[in-house]
């Protein structure tokens, strides 16, 4: 019974105070450094031996290259975890849905072959209290375009990419805002990163 009635409630989630969410992002922010760094060693070592080896490049032009790459890595992680820590706490509401099919080409063979594939794009499109709108994209699953309904009113919470709907007491599925990991309403936490779910 006290289950049900906390489904029912509609409201924004007191959940997000969590401990658990800060450290998510301070895990996220820590893993793309590590992330960015492999690759940084990865393409500095790749280039150094590409350049001691390879008959159209010498060092040290080759091992500069592999280092601009480096860099280049190093600088996305770098921008993302400041987009993270940039990122405030908005509401919006959900003022459109689409979907829209579409082709691309795909390549096969050895003879730069190709041919049409086609695919599906489900938009779910938030305004935010600011005015500006946000286009949530999701290639051939329309799981998150049934999901949120025409005047939705949603939270973005701050260094997640995610949002919580306000009311969710006739929905049977919610996703984590920490990782988007799909679950039961009635699961309490996420079972792949351990955040607590807002509901």
């Amino acid at each position: 019974m006290y289950q049900q009635v906390q489904r029912n409630k509609a409201g924004y989630s007191e959940r997000i105070n969590d401990p658990a969410f800060a450290q998510y992002l301070k895990n996220n922010n820590r893993w793309s450094i590590i992330f960015s760094l492999i690759l940084a060693v990865c393409a500095v070592v790749g280039f150094g031996i590409y350049g001691e080896t390879s008959s159209d490049m010498d060092n040290p032009e080759a091992l500069l290259i592999g280092l601009a790459i480096g860099l280049l890595f190093i600088a996305i992680a770098i921008f993302q975890i400041a987009g993270r820590k940039r990122s405030k706490t908005w509401d919006g509401v959900v003022v459109d849905k689409m979907s829209e099919k579409k082709q691309r080409k795909k390549n096969y063979g050895e003879k730069e072959e190709y041919y049409w594939e086609e695919y599906m794009v489900f938009s779910v499109l938030i305004r935010s209290e600011d005015g500006k709108v946000h286009s949530l994209k999701v290639e051939d699953d329309d799981t998150v375009y049934n999901y949120f309904q025409i005047g939705d009113q949603v939270r973005h919470h701050k260094g997640l990419n995610s949002y919580e709907k306000f009311d969710k007491s006739k929905d049977d599925i919610i996703f984590c805002n920490a990782c988007a990991t799909l679950h039961d309403i009635q699961e309490e936490y996420c079972l792949r990163c351990g955040c607590p779910l807002l509901k």
